[in-house]
């Protein structure tokens, strides 16, 4: 379910006739490395509500034609919450049947779609370019129904954590959505920096439910304009390297933006932004 989806989801019966696996087969395009700045992200920002979980389930749902994915997922959670298990889950049973040789302790790959086919409630979901060419109307029901598997709040906790979004092909740049159980929380936008000529330039990687909404009068629109203003402002700092120009830039959004991170994830090259104030409009 990586890269390419029909206009509309199906659900049909798995092989065996049992419960209907539900979302369109796509072209599953991967590359090896291509969602590091993504998984690295989740182990900051979720590794404590990993490490806090007892048997943390975490799911690379539509990881594509090869497992890359899915194996490094394990391996950067683990870094961060070692406890922690990773099931691929795949709705084109011949890419499963190709990664089952890949599986470890710790790893192992299902047949399954948006249902999640796996037991109890993962405290993690990765959708990466999985939702790209669903029509965008679509977009609020696969996340109603992809929240509905995570793991509850509780004391202490704030449940378990859907990351949705859009990358290029060798992971230079990428946009996520990140929900709890109670919906849409943060939008983060991340790239390679030394690729970058304005932050604008991360339109093109919008998550679906965001990228039809870069238009006049949209609150993601008038976003990157400011940032893209931010940038300019901050070109003296250019000759000091990309990174100082973009902690700049960013330090200037945070007058009139909601701005969730601090200056450790900035220099990472990543800007991350509460959902409320980019939310589409209507």
């Amino acid at each position: 379910m990586t890269a390419r989806a029909a206009a509309h989801p199906r659900s049909r019966l798995r092989p065996s006739g049992g419960a209907p696996v539900v979302g369109t087969v796509t072209r599953g395009t991967t590359n090896p490395n291509r969602l590091r700045r993504m998984d690295r992200w989740i182990a900051a920002v979720h590794g404590a509500e990993l490490r806090r979980a007892s048997a943390p389930v975490a799911v690379d749902l539509g990881y594509g034609a090869a497992p890359w994915t899915a194996v490094e997922l394990l391996a950067r959670l683990r870094a961060a919450a070692p406890r922690t298990r990773v099931v691929g889950v795949e709705i084109e049973p011949d890419r499963v049947a190709a990664a089952r040789p890949y599986e470890r302790e710790g790893l192992a790959f299902r047949h399954g779609g948006f249902e999640v086919p796996v037991a109890g409630r993962p405290a993690l979901i990765r959708a990466a370019n999985v939702l790209r060419q669903y029509d965008e109307a679509q977009v609020a029901a696969v996340w109603q129904r992809l929240c509905a598997r995570l793991a509850p709040a509780g004391a202490g906790s704030r449940g378990g954590l859907l990351v949705e979004g859009t990358c290029d092909e060798i992971g230079r740049r990428h946009v996520w959505v990140a929900l709890g159980p109670e919906g849409p929380r943060t939008v983060t936008f991340a790239t390679r920096l030394g690729s970058l000529d304005r932050p604008s330039d991360l339109a093109e990687r919008l998550p679906k439910a965001l990228i039809h909404r870069n238009v006049p009068g949209e609150p993601v629109h008038a976003f990157l304009r400011d940032f893209d203003r931010a940038w300019a402002a901050a070109a003296p700092y250019a000759s000091y390297g990309a990174r100082q120009r973009w902690l700049r830039a960013v330090g200037d959004l945070t007058a009139d933006w909601p701005v969730t991170d601090r200056p450790a994830r900035w220099r990472q090259g990543e800007v991350t932004v509460a959902w409320e104030a980019l939310a589409p409009r209507g």
